[in-house]
């Protein structure tokens, strides 16, 4: 079987810190590979992977202000499309614009659908959905208008997490500095709690970060560490008593809530999108409505078994069980 990925090109693949539709992407790339499939990854000409790399953007546009996200994701699109002859099936993790080309070739074609950007881009997917698989990251993110060849959850690897039985006694914000993800949310709830809050990840709308998050940051209650990779990253995930996951809006899948889950820090998210495919309430952290009740749920977190969270990820949301889902799906396909 020889499989074209498709990278998005916003980020490295794998990415350097952010970047979550590459680092699946990478994931399920290295987890094929070492199964034996024949991957080629096209993906900026930086990436990393065990498998062949076919790149023809220098760099990925969000890291490097020279690229032009239009005119190389062009490039980028047609450089698998333009060989689609060579491969038995081209999995889609780029978006919608790739549709564009699928009834140009004879190579059958997968789309792992991370979310929608807004309702505006559903039309680019009901065109082609008689021609492209797409698969949906939660059952939450399914949209009623689309016909779907499966829902596989993300996985990650495990070995790449250690666990923490302890954590600690802060709270950790993960994510995206954006109203989305609740950022402002979860300062208030690191307030009326009286515990110190640990804040990560890429600041997405600075104007927000200024009004919402700037303010709080005084270094003691409220500490902003910026994006985290590597051992950094995973050491935050897991001194923790808890994850703040306190969102605005309906997630698509949330990475970082079983990244947490599987160094043993329990997840207090808000209960909407795919959040209550992630968190089982009661065992592995607990699904909110309101600050309050976030706020109540902290004084019940010494409920959560640290071991039964990174229990439920080994058993649910690992990139082998990902792989295998995939695989098949692939094998279904080409009969």
């Amino acid at each position: 079987m020889r499989i074209a990925m498709l990278a998005p090109i916003s980020w490295r693949t794998p990415p350097r810190h952010y970047g979550p539709w590459e680092l699946v992407t990478s994931l399920l790339t290295e987890a094929l590979v070492a199964r034996g499939i024949d991957v080629t990854l096209f993906a900026t000409r930086d990436s990393l992977t065990a498998g062949t790399l076919a790149g023809v953007c220098p760099a990925p546009y969000s890291e490097d202000p020279t690229i032009d996200a239009k005119v190389w994701e062009m490039l980028h699109v047609a450089h698998v499309f333009e060989r689609a002859g060579e491969f038995d099936l081209i999995h889609n993790q780029a978006d919608f614009v790739p549709l564009a080309f699928s009834r140009l070739v004879a190579t059958p074609v997968v789309t792992t659908i991370h979310g929608f950007s807004s309702a505006r881009i559903l039309p680019a997917f009901k065109a082609y959905e008689d021609r492209v698989h797409y698969v949906a990251i939660s059952d939450a993110d399914r949209s009623p208008e689309l016909r779907y060849a499966a829902t596989i959850h993300h996985g990650i690897r495990l070995q790449d997490f250690p666990f923490d039985p302890q954590g600690s006694d802060d709270l950790l914000f993960f994510g995206r500095i954006h109203p989305d993800k609740g950022a402002a949310e979860a300062i208030a709830v690191g307030h009326r709690t009286g515990r110190r809050l640990v804040m990560a990840g890429i600041v997405q709308d600075q104007g927000y970060h200024d009004r919402q998050v700037a303010p709080a940051l005084d270094g003691r209650s409220v500490v902003y560490r910026g994006p985290l990779g590597g051992t950094d990253r995973t050491d935050t995930l897991g001194a923790a008593r808890a994850l703040l996951h306190l969102v605005n809006f309906d997630e698509p899948f949330g990475l970082s809530v079983v990244e947490a889950l599987a160094c043993g820090t329990p997840v207090i998210a808000s209960n909407r999108g795919s959040m209550p495919e992630l968190i089982d309430h009661g065992v592995t952290g607990f699904l909110v409505d309101s600050v309050d009740e976030a706020v109540a749920a902290i004084g019940r977190i010494g409920e959560i078994d640290r071991a039964a969270c990174r229990a439920a990820v080994a058993a649910r949301f690992t990139v082998d069980r990902m792989a295998d889902r995939y695989l098949a799906l692939y094998r279904s396909i080409l009969g």
